[in-house]
């Protein structure tokens, strides 16, 4: 090189820098201040990359408040605890806690369900998954006759894939358009279309519409249990590569599931604003449902509260990372309106909680009844008995609806851990006071929808007319 130079790109590679946004910016600035190879040096020092960050060298400590009850439990716990020793190794992470409903989901080094991460200075959108604010409300409807609210609540939800037809969608409230529109990461017209037909419903698997009646009073309660649909689906996917392309550059060592957002960075605080109006969008959704119901049947809702169990908290630089895991601490919910919802499963109350923040439970409770056995496994276990005889005799006494009209046995109480285990044990770890009781009177879930998704309909009916 001369003493004055012109440099480009290439230059820039050749030293040894990876292309980035500042090149254009930092070409230029060379190139018009005629700098000299050494000043040139002295400049770039400031772009060089930090040395990768690497993993702990030790296992980062975290409460176990979980214990086996028969051989299936202890090899799944013991999945866990593998799992989480992975986890707690990811360099911002600072604690951790397994709840009594815990059970392994992915690979070794994904966080379990029933799990909280706490981490420092970082988002990390796998620890949350991908559904965003999981999530229960609550609502009291007085004496209003179960059945009829049951009937009326079948009329306002939506269960299944996909979401409502344009004349059967919910109003989507102006200021939350603003908010969608004023994020980066939701400003996607597809996303906001997705939100607008998602409002109101509330998707498949484990969610559900939930009615009994209060162990204390009498009254009659609905309790709703979802997430923010195809919308955090979408955020989440965005979010990923996001912390993926972080990885790549600050921390290769860390699993793919557990790459991280820094939350000091401009795409830190944009992801942290989105997950709040994600927050806000998945409440309306609740607030949709139950207020349609209450419509129907001429209602005055005399209490409601909700919460999510599926999120990350914010406490300073803290960041608390729940998958499937109840907030007991105050300081987690900005909008607290009563006690904490922990449902086990149809046949089962749906317990209302208060509790504490302690050392381990990092001031969180589970999140339901959790799993022993996959779907596909449970499905396995039940062998050649019909599913109406297996519907009947696990839901005797119940009004237990599927949304598809198709029974999906990995749903039932059998498919999920023993609710009075974990009840057990969550008075032995301190996770939480019952102060009331929910008595089911039955359930809508979405059922094995699939069975007749409509496309697969159309394609019968176009097999059927070509003879096939």
């Amino acid at each position: 090189m001369s003493d004055r130079i012109n440099i480009n790109g290439n230059t820039l590679i050749k030293l040894g820098f990876k292309p980035k946004k500042w090149f254009s910016t930092a070409i230029d600035h060379i190139n018009e201040t005629q700098m000299s190879e050494k000043d040139m040096m002295i400049y770039l020092e400031q772009f060089k990359a930090e040395p990768m960050i690497k993993l702990h060298t030790e296992v980062i400590p975290f409460a176990i408040n979980i214990k086996a009850e028969n051989e299936l439990e202890e090899r799944n716990i013991q999945t866990v605890i593998e799992s989480m020793k992975a986890v707690m190794k990811t360099p911002t992470v600072v604690a951790g806690s397994i709840m009594p409903d815990a059970c392994p989901t992915g690979a070794i080094g994904t966080i379990p369900v029933g799990a909280v991460v706490v981490t420092k200075n970082a988002i990390h959108p796998g620890m949350h998954s991908a559904d965003i604010c999981c999530s229960v409300m609550l609502s009291d409807f007085g004496e209003v006759d179960p059945k009829e609210l049951m009937d009326a609540a079948h009329a306002s939800t939506h269960f299944g894939g996909g979401g409502r037809e344009r004349n059967e969608q919910y109003r989507f409230p102006e200021s939350m358009l603003k908010a969608f529109e004023g994020n980066k990461l939701l400003n996607d017209k597809h996303l906001i279309q997705v939100a607008r037909k998602h409002l109101g419903t509330q998707g498949d698997g484990n969610h559900f519409l939930f009615i009994g009646k209060s162990k204390k009073t009498g009254n009659t309660m609905m309790v709703t249990h979802h997430g923010s649909r195809g919308v955090g689906a979408k955020l989440y996917g965005k979010a990923m590569k996001i912390a993926e392309r972080f990885r790549n550059e600050i921390s290769k060592e860390t699993l793919k599931q557990n790459a991280w957002i820094p939350f000091e960075t401009e795409d830190g605080q944009e992801y942290w604003n989105a997950l709040q109006i994600i927050r806000e969008w998945t409440k309306q959704n609740h607030i949709c449902i139950h207020d349609a119901t209450a419509q129907k049947v001429g209602a005055t809702i005399k209490n409601r509260y909700w919460n999510e169990h599926n999120f990350v908290f914010k406490e300073g630089d803290l960041f608390y990372h729940a998958k499937g895991a109840t907030p007991l601490d105050d300081k987690f919910m900005p909008d607290i309106t009563g006690p904490r919802l922990i449902p086990l499963n149809m046949a089962e109350p749906v317990l209302i909680v208060e509790g504490t923040s302690a050392e381990n439970n990092l001031g969180f409770a589970p999140h339901g009844a959790g799993r022993n056995l996959s779907r596909t496994a449970h499905k396995r276990n039940k062998g050649d008995t019909p599913i109406s005889a297996i519907f009947a005799e696990e839901t005797e006494g119940l009004d237990v609806r599927f949304f598809s009209n198709e029974i999906d046995i990995s749903e039932l109480p059998s498919a999920y851990k023993n609710a009075e285990s974990v009840r057990s044990q969550m008075g032995e770890y301190g996770l939480g006071t019952v102060i009331d009781e929910v008595i089911p009177y039955g359930s809508i879930m979405a059922g094995n929808w699939n069975k007749n998704a409509p496309w697969k309909v159309k394609a019968r009916i176009k097999r059927a007319g070509n003879g096939k």
